[in-house]
């Protein structure tokens, strides 16, 4: 039995099927088809499929109606479908209706190529997800990765299966939510955890000086170099590599992570001479690098080369009693850490914790949880004391903001707030404002605010 995917192609019109068929089959694909969606519905249940690749407007059963039943009897198999440029309402409303995704007619073939692959990766890993979970998931320690909220499961239970394997992986999600932790996990659990696990911040140096951190420099290669240096690539061999706010890398440094990617090679500054690196890399960015690729300000082919496996953080806010579990934890921390007789919160001050939206995430509780420990003056955090460990304020009338008010007195405004409350930490601030720490410094530039 072969072990080629089986891709169903349903079109009304022959020519059309003859040709994806033909291309399908020459990228490694085993191929069914079917002519409309009647036709369709029989060969789901009579064969197994790994992705349907369906169009829209066919005779008898249209795709619409088609992909209706077939989520109802297998939600998931992947269906992808194909529609006229000018039915894309039609296709939003079969994303609503459980479609994976869409490709507008005319066909790219290489996109058609390029989507069909992630889905079928994706189905594949969801599968394992559901049948294996539980049995790999006990021999994980997650002991660093609280939380038993179901997103916080899923996660981990994705983490399990994808941690020993040799896969790029992409981490997404807010800042403070903790992506530099599952990048941690990922690597301790990792074949590769007996080497080194290096760590970049692609945010925090200008284009030249990241360039020498990620791939050394030779003595002389530009001003200051005095002398050969090493990089965090060569350094992370026979490791993983973890490039935190990857989104913020210029398009030029894009194209040279993206040969180091796929060729396993790459040229330190000012040398002609190539290097080899035997690396797994795990990126982590809270930008949104699918919308940075289609305004072009993200190099497709490195995001589709580095979102092999997305593993994406969910927001405090959506996580429910993971935020009182967590606000114990940090308590019990910080209390013996200050020698203080803390035993708890207050119910209001439960409430609270519960009914904040955390736009700083995790980072923002410990922060708050840190600052109310040192400042209460009782044996329970209050309100009031909780408050104080905010970095913004909770209403319209906690703080200066009034009709009138101009955007960027406004933004002026909650950046000194945030500084404020951080004590002049630009980089917890701006991961509470949820910018790059360079924009946060801009920012105090152009508003004249003081130095930290």
């Amino acid at each position: 039995m072969s072990n080629q995917p089986i891709i169903l192609v349903v079109d009304d019109e022959a020519a059309h099927r003859l040709m994806l068929t033909a291309h399908l089959e020459e990228s490694g694909y085993s191929v069914l088809e079917a002519g409309d969606g009647e036709a369709a519905l029989a060969r789901v249940e009579q064969a197994h499929v790994d992705l349907v690749l369906m169009d829209l407007v066919m005779p008898r059963i249209d795709g619409m109606e088609a992909l209706k039943r077939i989520k109802s009897n297998h939600p998931d198999l992947p269906v992808m479908m194909m529609t006229a440029y000018g039915s894309i309402d039609n296709a939003v409303k079969a994303l609503k209706l459980g479609a994976e995704d869409y490709i507008t007619k005319p066909l790219d073939v290489d996109e058609v190529l390029i989507k069909i692959e992630r889905q079928i990766k994706a189905a594949k890993l969801a599968r394992q997800v559901a049948t294996q979970a539980e049995r790999l998931g006990e021999r994980f320690d997650f002991s660093a990765l609280v939380g038993e909220s179901p997103p916080m499961r899923r996660l981990k239970e994705t983490m399990a299966l994808v941690a020993p394997s040799q896969a790029t992986v992409l981490i997404t999600g807010e800042s403070g939510t903790g992506k530099e932790v599952v990048a941690q996990i990922l690597h301790q659990h990792s074949t590769r955890a007996k080497g080194p696990l290096i760590k970049v911040n692609c945010a925090a140096l200008p284009e030249n000086l990241l360039e020498s951190e990620l791939f050394g420099h030779e003595k002389g290669s530009f001003t200051g170099a005095t002398s050969r240096r090493e990089g965090r690539l060569s350094a992370a061999d026979g490791g993983t590599l973890f490039l935190d706010e990857v989104g913020e890398m210029t398009p030029a440094l894009q194209a040279k992570l993206l040969r180091a990617l796929q060729e396993g090679e790459y040229s330190p500054v000012g040398s002609d001479r190539t290097y080899h690196a035997d690396v797994r890399v795990i990126a982590a960015t809270n930008r949104d690098l699918a919308a940075a690729v289609n305004q072009g300000a993200f190099r497709e082919d490195l995001y589709y080369r580095l979102n092999v496996v997305n593993l994406a953080m969910p927001p405090l806010r959506d996580r429910g009693d993971d935020v009182l579990l967590l606000a114990e934890i940090f308590l019990r921390r910080f209390a013996k850490q200050n020698q203080r007789e803390i035993k708890g919160y207050s119910p209001e001050a439960r409430t609270r914790l519960m009914s904040y939206a955390w736009p700083g995430n995790v980072r923002e509780l410990i922060n708050a949880v840190e600052r109310s420990v040192i400042l209460s003056q009782e044996q329970t955090i209050g309100v009031a004391e909780l408050l104080l460990g905010l970095s913004t304020p909770q209403s319209a009338s906690d703080s200066a903001l009034h009709p009138g008010l101009t955007i960027r007195e406004a933004e002026r405004m909650l950046i000194e707030k945030t500084l404020l409350a951080t004590e002049g930490n630009r980089t917890r601030a701006a991961d509470m404002l949820g910018i790059t720490r360079k924009t946060l410094q801009n920012k105090i530039k152009e508003y004249g605010l003081p130095p930290a």
